[in-house]
Protein backbone atom coordinates (compact mmCIF):
# COMPACT_ATOMS: atom_id res chain seq x y z
CA UNK A 1 0.00 0.00 0.00
CA UNK A 2 1.37 3.39 -0.96
CA UNK A 3 1.50 6.06 1.74
CA UNK A 4 -0.52 9.24 1.43
CA UNK A 5 1.58 12.27 0.57
CA UNK A 6 0.79 15.63 2.17
CA UNK A 7 1.40 19.27 1.41
CA UNK A 8 1.74 21.08 4.75
CA UNK A 9 1.47 24.86 4.91
CA UNK A 10 2.72 27.23 7.57
CA UNK A 11 3.91 30.85 7.78
CA UNK A 12 6.99 32.25 9.48
CA UNK A 13 7.76 35.83 10.51
CA UNK A 14 11.01 36.13 8.53
CA UNK A 15 13.21 34.30 6.05
CA UNK A 16 15.97 33.41 8.52
CA UNK A 17 13.52 31.65 10.85
CA UNK A 18 11.91 29.89 7.88
CA UNK A 19 15.27 28.63 6.59
CA UNK A 20 16.31 27.40 10.04
CA UNK A 21 13.03 25.50 10.41
CA UNK A 22 13.29 24.08 6.88
CA UNK A 23 16.82 22.82 7.61
CA UNK A 24 15.57 21.13 10.79
CA UNK A 25 12.70 19.37 8.98
CA UNK A 26 14.98 18.11 6.21
CA UNK A 27 17.69 16.99 8.66
CA UNK A 28 15.14 14.94 10.63
CA UNK A 29 13.65 13.39 7.45
CA UNK A 30 10.29 14.91 8.34
CA UNK A 31 10.06 16.62 4.94
CA UNK A 32 11.39 15.75 1.52
CA UNK A 33 11.31 19.34 0.34
CA UNK A 34 10.40 22.73 1.80
CA UNK A 35 9.66 25.71 -0.40
CA UNK A 36 10.05 29.09 1.28
CA UNK A 37 7.98 31.56 -0.69
CA UNK A 38 8.32 35.30 -1.11
CA UNK A 39 6.91 37.41 1.71
CA UNK A 40 3.20 37.99 1.75
CA UNK A 41 0.95 40.27 3.77
CA UNK A 42 -1.30 38.51 6.29
CA UNK A 43 -4.30 40.24 7.79
CA UNK A 44 -6.04 38.52 10.69
CA UNK A 45 -7.64 39.12 14.07
CA UNK A 46 -5.57 38.07 17.09
CA UNK A 47 -6.57 38.79 20.68
CA UNK A 48 -9.28 41.27 19.62
CA UNK A 49 -6.98 43.33 17.38
CA UNK A 50 -6.59 43.26 13.62
CA UNK A 51 -2.99 42.45 12.71
CA UNK A 52 -1.14 43.28 9.48
CA UNK A 53 2.07 41.27 9.26
CA UNK A 54 4.61 40.24 6.65
CA UNK A 55 5.12 36.49 6.64
CA UNK A 56 7.02 33.89 4.64
CA UNK A 57 4.80 30.98 3.58
CA UNK A 58 6.31 27.51 3.57
CA UNK A 59 5.17 24.53 1.49
CA UNK A 60 6.31 21.29 3.08
CA UNK A 61 6.12 17.92 1.29
CA UNK A 62 5.83 14.87 3.55
CA UNK A 63 3.82 11.70 4.14
CA UNK A 64 0.85 10.99 6.37
CA UNK A 65 3.03 8.60 8.38
CA UNK A 66 5.46 11.41 9.24
CA UNK A 67 2.81 14.08 9.87
CA UNK A 68 2.56 13.66 13.67
CA UNK A 69 6.34 14.00 14.09
CA UNK A 70 6.40 16.91 11.62
CA UNK A 71 3.63 18.72 13.49
CA UNK A 72 5.43 18.15 16.79
CA UNK A 73 8.68 19.58 15.36
CA UNK A 74 6.84 22.57 13.87
CA UNK A 75 5.10 23.36 17.15
CA UNK A 76 8.33 23.02 19.13
CA UNK A 77 10.39 25.26 16.84
CA UNK A 78 7.75 27.72 15.63
CA UNK A 79 7.96 31.21 17.15
CA UNK A 80 4.18 31.81 17.08
CA UNK A 81 1.96 31.05 20.05
CA UNK A 82 -0.59 29.49 17.68
CA UNK A 83 1.09 28.57 14.38
CA UNK A 84 -0.90 27.91 11.24
CA UNK A 85 -0.29 24.28 10.35
CA UNK A 86 -2.54 22.95 7.60
CA UNK A 87 -2.08 19.59 5.86
CA UNK A 88 -3.65 18.90 2.48
CA UNK A 89 -3.55 15.42 0.94
CA UNK A 90 -1.88 15.19 -2.45
CA UNK A 91 -4.34 13.24 -4.60
CA UNK A 92 -2.27 13.17 -7.78
CA UNK A 93 1.25 13.94 -8.87
CA UNK A 94 4.19 12.70 -10.86
CA UNK A 95 4.66 9.14 -9.51
CA UNK A 96 8.46 9.37 -9.46
CA UNK A 97 8.30 12.61 -7.44
CA UNK A 98 5.82 11.13 -4.95
CA UNK A 99 8.05 8.04 -4.58
CA UNK A 100 10.96 10.40 -3.87
CA UNK A 101 8.91 12.16 -1.15
CA UNK A 102 8.25 8.79 0.48
CA UNK A 103 11.90 7.74 0.26
CA UNK A 104 13.20 11.03 1.70
CA UNK A 105 10.87 10.96 4.69
CA UNK A 106 11.53 7.42 5.93
CA UNK A 107 12.17 7.40 9.66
Amino acid sequence: MQSTKLLVLTNLPDRAVAEKLADLLIAKNLAACVNILAPCRSVYRWKDAVQHDEEHPMLIKTTAERYAALEHALRAAHPYELPEIIAVPIERGLPAFLDWVAAETKA
